[in-house]
């Protein structure tokens, strides 16, 4: 070290030539002294020299130096390194290649390749260029090598903490803390993840009391350690109390280790501030600018102090004008918001010192990661003090009312986008930070993002403070705003047990009104609202603020005041008090007038003479509002609403937005006056204007997306693709060539639509900005949609493969570039991997369909749609305890979901639970006795559990709660199930014809109809069955996606039909085609392609092969989706079995039918059979007896083998019974009266 200090020893030079007598010619022999020492300096001395020079910011001369001992050694490892370092902070002109090659080269030409100086050099490099990961991979190399060495743990823990990989921080703190106790950087990254993470502010003031006495002990002199964790620490806490009181312990400490600091004074000073305690800052201020009274700061803050104490506002906005002088063109960013503080009514203005505040803040963030110094210079206070400026300036819109924000889509005002980006950063940055978690959801509702909104709100309550009154009130807004009432009245509830000071706000009792008024409590409501009014100051004598939750005074926004007046008139007019609806709404008239609400209340007053009938008035009221005013637009949508539906004067509407065009011009009014002409069936007015607001705004592609949307409503097909021909030459925009692909898709021009869409992502294959990346899904989603409705199932499926790849980009670039999630394209991500559920499920992939949905629920958690097809899957493919779970997730998200109840039934039958499904039925139909999904599976169990006789009931009190019960299609459907299983099926065939033509119930109405045709045994009625089935077969309509299950039970039931003409060439066909069906892989166990083989077979007499193919599947487990199929396949070779003698094996099949299908009819007619056959006659009767019964008593030939088995087993009084009974509907039963009825009553007289 000796050598480059020697380096300094031409301090002799210096001295001399400051002597008031200069020797000059003494200055000369040293300089060429000096000069020549250069010329002939060691390597050695060369190094320690520019490594000196780098240590105190003389980095240009250090490279001077080290450029001098590379030439004189290249392979210098130590020279190398620091080379390497240099260029690294000289930045400009340096190549990012050759830096990497300095450290690199260090490590290869150092002993063993463990210079340490280059590894950390590397390390440094790759964090520059943001590459953590592998940054971390060379300290992990280092903390291999020297296990009790800290520094290559402690910049792990900031690489991770770069990463924002907060556990795995908190676990290397922890390795470098069980080392080295005392280590601050460690400490003081748990003391961040408490407060900035979990939000644990109780037990972050402990920490930081433990933080300052590790710091007292171990940096007792290090004044600028103790300043920075002041400011970090609260910046980051939300303004709590007990954190301020030990940060300003920190910023005291600073100031006393260096009381001749001026910005330690400042600091000391902005805590006070912090903590309200503004004389104190004052003094602060005061002393520092006294110290420096060039400080910048130090005005600041006491112009700061000035406004905080509400001082001379004249004064204060002349010492602004006077810093922001001072500093140029580049002011502070909190100068240029207490600048914003200062303006006066001119919103441009404020917005813009606004904007360029946020922007130059951001700016000094770019080259930091994630970290403590990024927390420091982030300052989330501060951001937070921006959000609330901004929002001043926001419109505001009624808390409740949601009338309002259904006004023309809009770009989201500029105060509300930027606080959005703001508080994004915030909170990304602070997620256990309460008051940005909440200006975030409170901003995303007045954005109209209430979905996102409600999210953040349920992320406080359930994981950062569930007793936040503020959170709850916002809550009880969105609910309110979403028609949500009784979950409100719940919201208001759990705030107000956390804190009564909620009842203090007047939004209360108005939320408090509107459910009130929803429950039809119209006298509650108004005393409610008068209530509301007076805490809102609205009564002579009032106060005119009200308290928030959080202390700070807010008045009650405009909008709401109206909110409560325009209520309190509803409540008045829905109570037939018409005098005091006019009273109060003259109130609102001269409390609002000239104001911007003014044009509100005059549209309410114009909706309450129209309630009167005074249609003239309304229209003279809103005519009243003039162009410029605010509710101009409103005003002019309601009067065009009044001319159409309430005189029926279309050219009137149509003129009212002419007028919009010519007193409001611009695109915006030009598309409203379009969609006018479109609704008063005048599109190529509608075109017209649409192509003036097109000119107007070129760039704009939704509006050439209009034209062609009109000329496709007017069925113009053939001008809307050539229009969208020579748009899409001239316009880049994707959109378009999303409109022309979904047109050539509904022409069923599928290959022209992939085409399209194929050369949309040619071009924009390289994409990297968010908006390409979302267009590019848009993009993929239709051309799977192509794909599939051309019947490429498998092409589909790969495509929306690529689009959910895509959509993770999306959300990965949204989360870089917004600081966050974004619902709406979390939510899309979902609906793609619920379609490839769906469509692996109908390629019988089930254990990929179950992933996808379960990564759907990754997505979109709760959601009941994924959380009912994923649960109807478990249960398609025998999962019951998944099956149960996921019910019980969904009865969690949704404990009144219809869907879940249905599914809990179902598998309570699957499980051969019957009392508790049928219990699930029940529970359900109490409430919704017209629930026709949930009756018609009633009805499916009953049948199953042979309980039929106790549905009537039900049908009567679903036909009663049914306002058009003799239209209703689904009690259509439920009635003919009944009769159908009860054994009657004309009666059922005429109830399935109601429903035939209806869009739900029509499909499955028309497959029962065909079965029942199919079923016919008498010869004449069988052809005259086959012919209507036939006609009714041709009426479906399958959904054209290959390997449907609905386009395979279509395509098996035609081929059933074939075999039921029974005649040899029709067999031989269907045999064919069924062979066809079981040749699939997809297909190759499928239990209708083996029946309908099976069958096909026996009509040829040909047994042995129909016994193999029916073997092949007796052993299948039961499931709902193949019930059917599979009791048939058992029926079927139990009669192969009996014909055979095999009545054991029959016998065992049978019972399994009858443990699934205890009304099944067939099985008890074949186990009566076999009794008969063993000659067990009693036993053989009971068996026909439930044959019988089940079967409705209408089948005479059961009836005919139970009154033979009766006599047999000497039950001639039974048997004559029947007799009687069959006779009674068949007189002319062959053989039953001279072969059972006479020999019975003969034998009952012996």
């Amino acid at each position: 070290m000796s050598d480059g200090v020697g380096e300094f020893r031409n301090n002799d030079v210096v001295a001399r030539a400051k002597c008031a007598s200069v020797d000059k010619e003494a200055l000369i022999i040293l300089d060429s002294k000096l000069k020549d020492s250069r010329k002939h300096a060691s390597e050695s001395a060369l190094l320690y020299a520019a490594i000196i020079l780098f240590h105190v910011d003389k980095v240009d001369k250090a490279r001077e130096y080290v450029d001098k001992l590379l030439k004189t050694n290249p392979n210098s490892a130590d020279g190398l390194a620091i080379k390497g370092w240099v260029e690294l902070y000289v930045g400009k002109d340096s190549k990012i290649n050759d830096i990497a090659h300095f450290f690199d080269s260090a490590i290869e030409n150092s002993p063993a390749k463990r210079n340490m100086d280059a590894i950390f050099g590397k390390v440094r490099y790759l964090e520059m260029q943001k590459k953590y990961d592998d940054a971390i991979g060379h300290l992990n190399q280092l903390v291999v090598r020297y296990p009790s060495f800290s520094p290559p743990l402690i910049e792990k823990m900031k690489n991770q903490l770069a990463l924002m990989d907060i556990d795995q921080a908190i676990e290397t703190a922890n390795r470098i803390l069980s080392g080295d106790p005392h280590c601050v950087e460690a400490l003081k990254v748990k003391v961040l993840i408490v407060i900035c993470r979990d939000g644990n502010y109780e037990e972050g003031a402990l920490s930081l009391r433990r933080f300052f006495i590790e710091l007292e002990t171990n940096e007792p002199k290090n004044a600028e350690l103790f300043a920075e964790n002041a400011k970090l620490f609260s910046r980051i806490c939300g303004r709590n109390h007990s954190i301020l009181s030990e940060t300003y312990r920190f910023a005291e400490k600073a100031a006393q280790l260096d009381s001749s600091c001026p910005e330690l004074l400042t600091e000391l000073g902005y805590q006070c501030l912090l903590q309200g305690r503004v004389k104190e800052a004052t003094r602060f201020y005061r002393n520092a600018s006294k110290m420096d009274d060039s400080s910048v700061v130090a005005l600041s803050g006491l112009t700061q102090c000035q406004l905080s104490e509400g001082g001379n506002i004249d004064q204060a906005r002349q010492q602004v004008e006077f810093l922001r002088e001072v500093q140029g063109s580049q002011p502070s960013p909190d100068l240029l918001l207490m600048s914003t503080q200062l303006v006066s009514g001119d919103m441009n203005q404020a917005l813009k010192y606004l904007n360029q505040a946020v922007d130059t803040h951001f700016q000094t963030l770019q080259d930091h990661p994630f970290g403590t110094v990024y927390l420091r210079k982030l300052d989330p206070d501060f951001l937070l003090q921006i959000v609330k400026e901004y929002m001043v300036y926001a419109p505001i819109q009624s808390s409740t009312d949601a009338s309002l924000n259904t006004t023309q889509t809009r770009q989201l005002p500029e105060p509300l986008r930027r606080s959005l980006l703001v508080l994004e950063a915030v909170t990304k940055a602070c997620p256990g930070l309460l008051e940005g978690l909440y200006q975030l959801a409170r901003v995303k509702f007045l954005s109209g993002d209430t979905r996102s909104a409600a999210v953040t709100l349920q992320h406080i309550l359930d994981d950062v403070d569930a007793t936040c009154p503020d959170a709850h009130l916002l809550m009880a807004q969105i609910h309110i705003q979403l028609k949500r009432y009784q979950k409100a009245a719940q919201s208001l509830e759990v705030g107000l047990s956390y804190n009564f000071k909620v009842r203090e706000h007047p939004l209360y009792h108005l939320i408090t009104a509107l459910i009130q008024k929803e429950e039809g409590k119209i006298s509650d409501c108004i005393q409610t609202l008068k209530t509301a009014m007076s805490l809102a100051g609205l009564k002579p004598g009032s106060a005119s603020h009200v308290r928030t939750m959080t202390g700070t005074m807010q008045q009650l926004a405009l909008p709401d005041k109206t909110s409560l007046y325009l209520e309190l008139v509803e409540a008045y007019k829905a109570s037939n008090q018409m005098h005091e609806a006019t009273k109060i709404m003259q109130d609102a008239i001269d409390t609002f007038q000239g104001t911007p609400e003014e044009g509100r209340v005059t549209v309410a007053n114009a909706n309450l003479s129209l309630s009167r009938g005074d249609v003239s008035i309304s229209l003279e009221l809103l005519q009243s509002i003039k162009p410029g005013q605010a509710y101009y637009m409103q005003a002019r949508h309601k009067m065009a609403d009044i001319h159409l539906n309430h005189r029926k004067d279309r050219r009137a509407y149509a003129e009212c937005f002419r007028e919009l065009v010519l007193n409001a011009p611009g695109p915006q009014s030009l598309v409203m006056l379009g969609d006018a002409y479109m609704a008063v069936q005048e599109p190529e007015r509608a075109i017209e204007a649409y192509e003036k607001a097109l000119q107007q705004n070129p760039q704009d592609s939704s509006l050439a997306c209009k034209i062609g949307k009109a000329l496709i409503k007017t069925h113009q097909y053939g001008k809307a693709i050539n229009y969208y021909r020579e748009a899409v030459k001239n316009e880049a925009g994707g959109e378009l060539k999303l409109d022309m692909a979904e047109l050539y898709m509904k022409l069923r021009q599928y290959d022209k639509a992939e085409k399209t869409l194929m050369q949309e992502l040619d071009s924009k294959n390289d994409t990297s900005d968010i908006s390409g990346l979302i267009t590019r899904s848009k993009v993929l989603l239709m051309l799977a949609e192509v794909r599939e409705k051309s019947g490429n199932i498998k092409a589909s499926l790969e495509t929306l493969k690529e689009a959910q790849d895509n959509q993770s980009r999306v959300l990965k670039r949204s989360a870089l570039e917004f600081g966050g999630g974004n619902d709406v394209q979390m939510k899309i991500a979902g609906e793609i991997c619920q379609k490839m559920a769906e469509l692996a499920n109908s390629l019988r992939d089930y254990s990929s369909s179950i992933k996808w949905y379960k990564e759907a629920l990754t997505y979109i958690p709760d959601d009941a749609s994924t959380l009912v097809a994923l649960s109807r899957l478990h249960m398609q493919v025998n999962d019951l305890e998944q099956c149960q779970s996921t019910c019980m997730a969904l009865q969690k998200a949704d404990a009144d979901n219809d869907a879940a109840t249905v599914m809990l039934a179902d598998l309570a039958f699957r499980k051969v639970d019957f009392e508790t499904a049928v219990f699930h039925f029940q529970q359900l139909l109490s409430r919704r006795p017209n629930y026709w999904t949930a009756l018609a599976r009633l009805i499916e169990v009953m049948r199953r559990t042979g309980r039929l006789e106790e549905v009537p009931p039900y049908l009567e009190k679903a036909e009663a709660a049914s306002q058009r019960a003799s239209q209703e299609a689904g009690l259509c459907y439920c009635k003919a199930l009944y009769k159908w299983y009860s054994g009657n099926p004309n009666s059922a065939l005429s109830q399935f014809n109601g429903a035939r033509q209806d869009s739900e119930w029509g499909q499955q109405a028309i497959y029962n109809m065909i079965e029942i045709y199919m079923s016919e045994d008498n010869e004449g009625s069988r052809e005259i069955g086959i012919r209507t089935a036939e006609h009714l077969l041709n009426e479906l309509q399958p959904r054209s996606i290959g390997g449907s299950d609905e386009a395979l039970n279509h395509r098996l039931l035609g081929n059933f039909l074939l075999l039921a003409t029974r005649q040899k060439p029709n067999i031989e066909r269907a045999l064919q085609d069924f062979a066809a069906v079981a040749s699939q892989d997809l297909y190759r166990d499928h239990v209708g392609a083996a029946l309908g083989l099976a069958t096909g077979y026996m009509l040829l007499k040909q047994t042995p092969r129909a016994r193999n193919q029916l073997k092949r599947v007796a052993k299948n487990l039961w499931n709902f989706e193949d019930a059917e199929y599979l009791e048939r396949c058992w029926l079927l070779l139990a009669d192969i079995y009996i014909q055979s003698g095999k009545y054991d094996l029959a016998s065992e099949l049978l019972k399994r039918v009858l443990q699934h299908n205890k009304g099944c009819t067939k099985a008890y007619e074949y186990l009566g059979l076999v009794s008969e056959k063993e000659q067990a006659y009693r036993e053989a009767s009971t068996h026909y007896e439930r044959a019988w019964h089940y079967g409705g008593r209408t089948n005479s030939t059961i009836g005919y083998k139970l009154a033979y088995n009766y006599m047999k087993a000497k039950r001639y009084a039974d048997a004559i019974d029947v007799c009687h009974q069959i006779l009674k509907e068949q007189p002319d039963y062959p053989r039953i009266r001279k072969e059972i009825l006479e020999k019975s009553r003969n034998n009952l007289r012996t």
